[in-house]
């Protein structure tokens, strides 16, 4: 799988190009081209900003559809809540390459849902949702999300062995099991079981043969005179022959009536396919805010962990210090201005109570 990088914060117009903002709805908040009060470079930290308060938002970017399956898949995105995200949604969705994008909803079929969402003081947390047997799945792990005002690196690993990784600022915060932390244990069910198993149950029921070392002659067949009533049920003769394995299939052994033992009582994923999806074709912005002012940047899907995390420090790590500092130095410019403004009205004070005085002395010589 090639690296897929959505970088709207440059070429100016060529973003609206890349983007598709949903018609659904004509009440759908509107995205800018905007590097934000405060940033790290005015035009390598222009991402897609949320302008309109209260609103839904509805927007993607198609690419190159792929598989997968057998891979690792990494999200990696950067978003940065410059109006002190009160509540609203700074997440991101990766959608299927059919996603019909001029109607892009809530409703929409998405594969992957990520990052952070905010609402008071009681959600604070990264959502990590996937789709899987026609169903959505939360992780049932409390990841924390961070609530301040700066630029932030979010990072999502979906490993084809089943674990998973989320990391923020490219460091790891939680890990796991995806069949254990999604709960998808409860999708697990008993195979049904065959009428060779059933036979097979019979056969061995109250015996002490090793079953390793004695199979079920498969071939055999009830003699055609063979009487239940006086001769009771009939069993297929057992066999000694040496076990199943290594690709081998031993003389009259059926491979089904094997394989059933080995997997006898034995749970299940009917799928296996907890991280794969097939149609991966386009990224998108689809949330609720209450105050706008959010940015979103540097969009990356990748299978490789070592380029995202270089791709990381290339973009979030070189411009977050400047950031920062660039912030510290309007705070002190805001508090000298609010402290001049105030020294200002403490002065138009004094000065207007002189002049009642001085009213008030003109008033009493005039007497």
């Amino acid at each position: 799988m090639a690296q897929v990088a959505i970088a709207p914060a440059c070429r100016r117009e060529r973003w609206r190009n890349r983007w598709v903002q949903s018609t659904n709805d004509s009440q759908f908040g509107y995205f800018r081209l905007s590097s934000g009060k405060f940033y790290g470079h005015k035009e390598k930290d222009k991402g897609l900003q949320t302008t309109q308060n209260s609103r839904f938002y509805a927007i993607s970017a198609r690419f190159k559809p792929f598989s997968n399956k057998g891979k690792t898949l990494i999200i990696q995105y950067t978003v940065k809540h410059e109006q002190k995200m009160d509540c609203g949604g700074g997440y991101i969705k990766l959608f299927p390459a059919d996603v019909d994008q001029k109607n892009l909803n809530g409703k929409s079929q998405y594969y992957i849902m990520f990052g952070p969402d905010i609402c008071g003081f009681d959600v604070k947390k990264v959502h990590v949702i996937l789709h899987f047997k026609n169903q959505y799945h939360s992780n049932k792990k409390s990841i924390r999300c961070k609530v301040d005002g700066f630029t932030h690196l979010y990072t999502l690993i979906l490993r084809p062995d089943l674990t998973y990784e989320v990391k923020i600022d490219g460091q790891s915060i939680e890990s796991g099991s995806i069949e254990y932390d999604w709960q998808l244990t409860s999708l697990k069910k008993m195979e049904k079981p065959s009428a060779e198993s059933k036979d097979w149950d019979q056969a061995t029921e109250g015996k002490s043969q090793d079953w390793e070392k004695h199979f079920l002659d498969a071939r055999a067949s009830k003699p055609s005179d063979w009487n239940s009533e006086l001769d009771g049920d009939w069993q297929a003769p057992m066999l000694q022959k040496p076990p199943y394995q290594d690709g081998l299939k031993p003389e009259g052994i059926d491979k089904d009536v094997w394989l059933h033992q080995k997997m006898k009582n034995t749970n299940y994923l009917t799928e296996y396919d907890l991280s794969e999806f097939e149609n991966i074709g386009a990224i998108g912005l689809e949330l609720w805010q209450v105050r706008s002012g959010t940015i979103f940047d540097n969009f990356l899907i990748t299978d490789d962990e070592e380029y995202a995390e270089n791709f990381g420090k290339a973009t979030w790590g070189e411009t977050k210090g400047p950031e920062r500092e660039m912030d510290a130095i309007q705070a002190k410019e805001e508090e000298k201005k609010a402290r001049e403004e105030d020294e200002d009205e403490q002065m138009m004070g004094r000065f207007g109570g002189r002049e009642n005085i001085f009213k008030g002395f003109h008033k009493r010589n005039e007497l």
